[in-house]
């Protein structure tokens, strides 16, 4: 990727390095930071002397240093698992920074997509939901519901954020939200079942 950036005679400095070793940048000279599919592998061992927890510790800090006052740095993340993504974002948090967990397509295997943004200084991001130590997803706004399904994303906080009140919605939606519902998903250009006379059919109660 180095050499087609040289070829293709970018802008700016290039480096090339092992980023679990830290940044050898000068502290406060970066406004942002991205990168895609590449801090996950901080997770992994793949020498005798790597150890995930410090090599995560020294991008994290070193990020950290470099970064401007309230600069951004957005990271998209593949974690294998639950662990991963604890370890991930408990290394951001302890080098300062503050933020979580975006996901975009939550609900779809396919199209799924985990962000970890952070804010480095003063600021801090509005999240709209909170994570518990169990792993559930809770609401906490009153138009979450309409506004997960129009943008696809979900937002989750650090686990230092406290946790809000389960909102009971057992209620039907009724048959008029699910047609528009289905035609909202249709415009997406979704596959979406057709319409028949049992679309939004009450069932009786099992008893």
């Amino acid at each position: 990727m180095l050499n087609v950036a040289l070829e293709r005679e970018v802008e700016g400095d290039l480096l090339i390095g092992d980023m679990g070793q830290g940044l050898g940048l000068r502290p406060g000279v970066i406004d942002g930071a991205i990168s895609i599919s590449a801090v996950q592998w901080l997770c992994n061992a793949d020498k005798s002397s790597h150890n995930p927890r410090l090599r995560l510790k020294a991008f994290f800090t070193s990020l950290y240093r470099c970064l401007t006052n309230g600069a951004r740095a957005v990271f998209q993340v593949y974690p294998e698992n639950l662990d991963q993504r604890e370890l991930i974002l408990s290394a951001a948090m302890h080098a300062g920074f503050a933020g979580g967990i975006v996901v975009d397509f939550p609900h779809s295997s396919k199209r799924r997509k985990e962000f970890l943004v952070l804010t480095c200084g003063q600021r801090s991001m509005n999240t709209s939901l909170s994570m518990g130590k169990d792993g559930d997803e809770e609401s906490c706004s009153d138009d979450d519901n309409d506004e997960d399904e129009e943008n696809q994303t979900v937002c989750v906080s650090d686990r230092h954020r406290p946790r809000k009140k389960q909102k009971n919605n057992k209620r039907g939606k009724g048959k008029e939200w699910i047609m528009r519902k289905k035609d909202q998903m249709r415009r997406r250009g979704n596959v979406v079942p057709r319409d028949t006379k049992y679309t939004g059919r009450k069932r009786k109660d099992r008893f």
